[in-house]
């Protein structure tokens, strides 16, 4: 949201998202549907700003929204985490296999099929890191339009899709997502106020998805070590989600309906593409090492790490888990993807990168 918005139109434009998000949120709930209160309000979200409807919310609401969630997503990471973890080089190894799986195929896919050109396939085909793909694709002067419509139809997509397959698996979590003891008062404050220094020092890091990643290493701590319960209501947490599913339909707000559907085929085909493989590659990970199918679908999906994370709570799944994959997924894509788009696409020429400034 611009900064230079007066108060009064910026309070009418949120008021008006974040019903709209209500809406969808409420709609999706009523009919049943698993991940409800998110995916509807980003679908009813995304329809309206296709439909030039003024829709978006302020930056600082969502951090917010994020430090919340990642807080209350701590109280899904048990004691048994460092149990756990003994499995995790499988899966880790397994998941560099996947992301050269995902970025082969669907760059097969946009270059073959979609007719796109080899720079802007390539970088449309990397899963996720949408901020880091664009700054590669600026400057290597790539389709940006393309790229940035591209990796935002496939999270929408993805965040529609993924918990119908999940849920529709014999192994999606048991437990209840919340538990059932919440922390006083007190206990509330100090909880909130570590995790919101916890996500401040992790942006300043710049560690990816900072303001959701840092309120929940703090509480996923916090949680295993036993000091204080780690949970919050339905009624702090649906708000939250609904701004969420805002925050990620608002997207589409400076592509248009012609846009859209201009970019859809090749989207969708890409999407298909990469969901196949990710599918296949979780499927050999949950019988090699006895996880839920839709834990490691969660990790090896080729969408955002902090809607990943979450899904994975909301679906009463193992975020540490997913986080931690999604996290090594982002942090080796922003460390070997310069040198691999030199490699595979040949380095910038002097007369490009002057001719850029």
């Amino acid at each position: 949201m611009s900064e230079k918005m007066p108060v009064a139109p910026a309070l009418r434009q949120t008021g008006l998202t974040f019903a709209i998000g209500a809406l969808g949120g409420t709609l999706f709930h009523a009919a049943g549907l698993p991940a409800s209160w998110l995916a509807g309000a980003m679908i009813f979200v995304a329809a309206a700003a296709l439909a030039r409807v003024p829709v978006e919310l302020p930056n600082r609401m969502r951090d917010g929204f994020f430090v919340i969630l990642g807080l209350s997503m701590g109280g899904g990471v048990g004691p048994d985490v460092v149990d756990r973890i003994a499995q995790w080089p499988v899966t880790m190894a397994l998941l560099a296999v996947t992301l050269v799986l995902v970025t082969g195929a669907t760059y097969v896919f946009l270059y073959r099929f979609a007719h796109w050109d080899r720079e802007s396939a390539f970088l449309g085909a990397i899963p996720g890191a949408l901020s880091f793909v664009m700054a590669i694709a600026a400057e290597r002067r790539a389709d940006q339009a393309r790229i940035a419509a591209s990796q935002t139809v496939r999270l929408v997509i993805l965040v529609a899709v993924l918990p119908l397959v999940i849920t529709s698996t014999a192994s999606h979590g048991s437990q209840s997502a919340v538990p059932a003891v919440f922390p006083g008062w007190v206990e509330g404050g100090i909880l909130l106020i570590a995790c919101v220094a916890a996500s401040f020092l992790a942006v300043r890091l710049r560690v990816p998805g900072g303001w959701l990643t840092g309120a929940f290493f703090m509480s996923s701590a916090i949680n295993v070590t036993g000091v204080m319960p780690v949970a919050l209501p339905q009624w702090i947490l649906v708000p939250c989600y609904i701004g969420l599913g805002c925050f990620i339909g608002s997207r589409f707000t400076s592509t248009t309906f012609g846009m859209f559907l201009g970019m859809l085929k090749a989207s969708l085909g890409a999407i298909v593409v990469g969901l196949f493989v990710s599918l296949a590659m979780a499927w050999f990970a949950s019988v090699l090492v006895g996880l839920p199918f839709g834990q490691l679908l969660l990790a090896y999906a080729p969408g955002g790490l902090e809607v990943m994370t979450l899904l994975s709570f909301m679906l009463n799944l193992d975020p540490a888990f997913v986080a931690a994959h999604q996290l090594a997924r982002y942090i080796s894509m922003v460390l070997l993807l310069p040198f691999i788009t030199g490699l595979l696409l040949g380095r910038i020429s002097n007369e490009s990168k002057s001719g850029q400034n």
